[in-house]
């Protein structure tokens, strides 16, 4: 079989490479795979099994986030520089400090005290969708609930999320048609989401508030504080990160509700389900298909010799699809019960920070939408991101 799980074309037209993966983790679960001379790619080992996704996750030490940084682009060192600032791109020890110091905002119990708050945006949501008729569930629905949110967290005023979506979509679509533009476009994104969040700090220690902004400037017990450079860095993985993995579960959860009907009628019948849907989605769609991490020596993974300095790729769509792991993979059910899927991450060090926020929004997104929309109906075809990283549906039109 012709292996190229790199293609952006292939998942712009059809989405993750599904059968490739399969047979790649039936055949060849840690595959070398070739590099790309044109665009400075160079080959690296795909790791497909859910097994060894969760190795690597768990062994900074010997897979490191920082030395190559955690996205699969190439970057030159004078780059990677700033990048290693942000929690992304950082291994233990210093990974370690600053996420005891951004946890204070996104504990269960912080995270927990929003559950009315979201439930009233989605009613919101669902109130503006109903009067209009004929909708695109990403831009009414999907894409402003994780921006409200985002907003609350910041304190920062609602009509902000226009922007905010605007910036993050020039810095994830980059190779996509619809959102590139010039080729520094993404950089002068970052630039803009830096002076925002400058401007927030900026205010909050003049007037402090009960907000997530406020609680990251604060000095923590052991007198350890974030950096500016720091704090822009977590605003900008926060914007990216916050919006681009629920905006993207929550449209390709509602796509996977309209292909699987039965499914939809389920939730319907018993809209409680939301509360295992919303890690079925996780699971089915894997908003984040992978990351990079970089040999620190010499090592194995299963029977494969890696080299220090090879280039280590973990498919998060492949390892969720694992035979040995879920059973009936390849079927969409929403109350699948355990769920041992990895969509936010294998463990380790990089476990998602945001994974009880998103797993909130979803579950109220879909107890909301299956109560109140009962006959909502795909009216046309899906659109998808033109990207190997983010799992991302830009369009999906709908009817209320």
């Amino acid at each position: 079989m012709h292996i190229n799980l790199v293609d952006q074309d292939h998942y712009a037209r059809d989405g993750v490479p599904h059968e490739q993966l399969r047979w790649l983790r039936a055949n060849d679960p840690v595959f070398w795979h070739e590099g790309d001379p044109e665009r400075d790619w160079p080959g690296f080992w795909a790791v497909t099994k859910h097994e060894d996704v969760v190795h690597v996750s768990r062994h900074s030490e010997l897979f490191s986030s920082s030395k190559k940084l955690a996205l699969f682009n190439e970057v030159p060192e004078e780059q990677r520089e700033l990048q290693r600032m942000m929690m992304l791109n950082q291994d233990p020890p210093d990974h370690t400090r600053r996420r005891s110091l951004v946890n204070r905002g996104f504990t269960p119990r912080q995270i927990g005290m929003l559950e009315a708050h979201i439930r009233d945006i989605c009613h919101q949501l669902v109130d503006e969708a109903a009067t209009k008729g004929s909708i695109d569930f990403v831009t009414d629905v999907a894409a402003p609930l994780p921006l409200y949110v985002i907003c609350e967290l910041l304190g920062a005023p609602v009509e902000d999320r226009d922007k905010i979506f605007e910036w993050s979509n020039r810095m994830i679509g980059a190779e996509d048609p619809d959102y590139a533009g010039a080729p520094d476009e993404a950089a002068n994104a970052a630039a803009q989401v830096y002076a925002y969040a400058n401007q927030l700090a900026a205010e909050r220690r003049e007037q402090p508030r009960d907000d997530i902004v406020t609680k990251l400037l604060q000095t923590a017990d052991n007198g350890e504080s974030l950096s500016e450079d720091e704090f822009d860095l977590f605003i900008l993985l926060l914007v990216v990160a916050g919006n681009e993995t629920t905006r993207n579960a929550a449209s390709g959860g509602m796509l996977s509700l309209f292909e699987n009907p039965a499914q939809w009628d389920r939730l319907v019948r018993d809209p409680s389900l939301a509360r295992t849907a919303s890690d079925e989605i996780v699971r089915w769609v894997s908003p984040v298909n992978l990351f990079r991490r970089t040999a620190t020596r010499d090592t194995t993974i299963r029977d494969k010799q890696v080299k220090e300095g090879d280039k280590i790729v973990v498919f998060y769509s492949s390892a969720n699809r694992d035979e040995d792991v879920f059973a009936t993979p390849s079927d969409f059910d929403i109350a699948r019960d355990p769920n041992p899927h990895i969509g936010f991450g294998g463990g380790g060090a990089h476990f998602c920070l945001g994974n009880h926020l998103a797993k909130l929004e979803l579950r109220v997104l879909f107890e909301v939408v299956a109560e109140r929309l009962p006959n909502l109906r795909q009216s046309g075809e899906a659109k998808r991101l033109r990207s190997n990283f983010i799992n991302g549906i830009k369009t999906l039109p709908v009817e209320v």
